[in-house]
C-alpha cells in the first residue's frame, strides 16, 4: 500500500453544460439544461435550483423555468474530451479513464522532474482551463477511492489534497452517500439503520456490514469506510493515439515561433513513442485559429516510424500548408497527434535496412535525457529561439 498521496482524480465540472457555455458566451452565468425529455447534464446555475442529471425534462423546467434547454452535441463533447485526455497523457503515461469526463492519474514518479503531486495537479488544472476552456476539479490522495471523493468535495473548479495523516479526519464525517457504490437504495437502507456518516459505517464489524447489506456490497463498502482500497491506477488499455498541444494566447505568432513549438512537441512525442516501443503511421496537426475555430490537417506515411526527423518533416509540411490561413485568421493553439500506433517489434523491416544518423541521434538524445533530465539537451534548431511564452511545455517524464 502506497504511503503518499500520489493518485489524482480529475473530473470535468458539469461537462456537457460547460462545453455549451464555453462555445456560446451568451449562456455563461445562466442555468443551462442539456437534453429535453431527460436531463443529460445541468450547469451549476441549474443545479442550484434543484435540477439533476437523469431528471425528467418537465420536472426540471418546473424547478427552473428560466433555464435554457439545448440539444446535446455529442461530437463537441467527444472533441473536448479528447483534448482533455491529451493533456492527461501529456502529464503522465499512467492514466486510467473512467468516462468521457474523468480519469485517474498516477503521478508518484514525477517528483524529481515535475514537482509534488499537488504542483502537478495545479498545472494540470491550469492547462485544461487555458487549452480547452473548461474547469476541472482534482482530488489528490493515497488511493483511488479517496482521490475520487476529494475531487467531488472540491467541486466546482477546485483542488483538494488529502494527505495520509488526514484521511480519517477527512472521510469519516462525510455522509455515506460519498462512498463509491452507495446509491439511493443502499443509502436509504443505511439511513433506516441509523447510519448516516462514513464513520458510523466504519464502526461496524465487517460481518455486521455484510449481514446488513449483503456479502459483496457490505464487504466493499466497509473496506472503503476503513480506508482500504488497494487498487492501482489501471493503464492496461492501450491508446490508439498520443498527442500534445500548446495554448499560444492571442498575440500574433511568426512562422519561426510556430516552428519552435512544433519542434518541441514532435521531439517529445517521438520520445514517448520510443519509450513505449511503438511506432505511428499518421501525423495530425491540430490548430485553433484566432476566432477559436478548430482545424486539423493530417498525413499518413507508407511505413510506420518512431524517428523524430521523419515525424518533424511531416509536421512541418502540414504547418507550411496551413500558414496562409494562420496569417489571415491568427492562431491560439497548436498541437500534434500521432495515430495508427503499432508495436515496433511487429514491423517487418525493409531491405536494405537503413541505419541512418537520425536513428542514432534519437537514441543518444533519449539516453542523455533519461540520465540528466528532459531539459538537459535540445536540438540545435531551438538554440537562441525564444517563443516568448511564460509557461513552457511540461517536461517529458516516464
Amino acid at each position: 500500500m502506497r504511503n503518499e498521496a500520489t493518485v489524482l482524480h480529475a473530473d470535468l465540472d458539469a461537462f456537457y453544460a460547460s462545453v455549451e457555455q464555453r462555445d456560446a458566451p451568451a449562456l455563461r452565468g445562466r442555468p443551462v439544461i442539456v437534453g429535453g425529455g431527460v436531463v443529460l447534464a445541468a450547469s451549476y446555475e441549474a443545479k442550484a435550483r434543484g435540477v439533476r442529471t437523469a431528471m425528467g425534462g418537465r420536472q426540471a423546467r418546473e424547478l427552473c423555468p428560466d433555464a435554457v434547454v439545448v440539444p446535446p452535441r455529442m461530437e463537441a463533447y467527444s472533441a473536448a474530451s479528447r483534448d482533455v485526455f491529451d493533456i492527461f497523457r501529456d502529464t503522465t503515461p499512467l492514466v486510467e479513464g473512467l468516462s468521457i469526463d474523468e480519469a485517474f492519474l498516477e503521478v508518484g514518479g514525477l517528483r524529481r522532474i515535475a514537482g509534488s503531486p499537488e504542483q502537478v495537479a495545479v498545472r494540470l488544472r491550469e492547462r485544461v482551463r487555458a487549452e480547452v476552456g473548461l474547469a476541472i476539479s482534482v482530488g489528490v490522495a493515497r488511493t483511488k477511492f479517496l482521490a475520487k471523493v476529494a475531487s467531488a468535495v472540491s467541486k466546482p473548479d477546485g483542488l483538494l489534497v488529502v494527505e495520509p495523516d488526514g484521511e480519517q479526519a477527512f472521510l469519516l464525517p462525510l455522509p455515506v452517500e460519498r462512498l463509491w457504490g452507495v446509491g439511493a437504495v443502499t443509502a436509504s437502507k443505511l439511513h433506516r439503520l441509523g447510519i448516516t456518516t462514513v464513520g458510523q459505517l466504519a464502526e461496524l464489524e465487517a460481518a455486521t456490514a455484510e449481514q446488513l447489506l449483503g456479502k459483496a456490497v457490505g464487504a466493499h463498502l466497509h473496506a472503503l469506510a476503513r480506508l482500504r482500497d488497494p487498487r492501482p491506477v489501471d493503464t492496461t488499455r492501450r491508446r490508439g493515439s498520443i498527442g500534445s498541444q500548446r495554448a499560444l494566447g492571442s498575440r500574433p505568432r511568426s512562422p519561426d515561433e510556430l516552428d519552435l513549438f512544433l519542434t518541441q512537441i514532435v521531439d517529445r512525442l517521438a520520445r514517448r513513442l520510443r519509450d513505449g516501443d511503438r511506432v505511428c503511421r499518421t501525423v495530425v496537426l491540430r490548430l485553433r485559429y484566432g476566432d477559436f475555430v478548430k482545424a486539423t490537417r493530417s498525413h499518413t506515411m507508407g511505413t510506420p516510424t518512431d524517428r523524430t526527423a521523419v515525424l518533424l518533416a511531416v509536421a512541418r509540411g502540414l504547418l507550411a500548408a496551413a500558414l496562409p490561413e494562420i496569417a489571415e485568421r491568427g492562431i491560439t493553439l497548436i498541437g500534434i497527434s500521432l495515430s495508427h500506433l503499432g508495436r515496433v517489434d511487429a514491423l517487418q523491416p525493409e531491405l536494405p535496412i537503413d541505419w541512418n544518423e537520425g536513428a542514432r541521434l534519437d537514441t543518444v538524445l533519449d539516453a542523455v535525457r533519461d540520465r540528466f533530465g528532459a531539459a538537459s539537451v535540445g536540438r540545435a534548431a531551438q538554440l537562441g529561439r525564444d517563443a516568448g511564452v511564460s509557461t513552457p511545455l511540461l517536461p517529458e517524464h516516464e
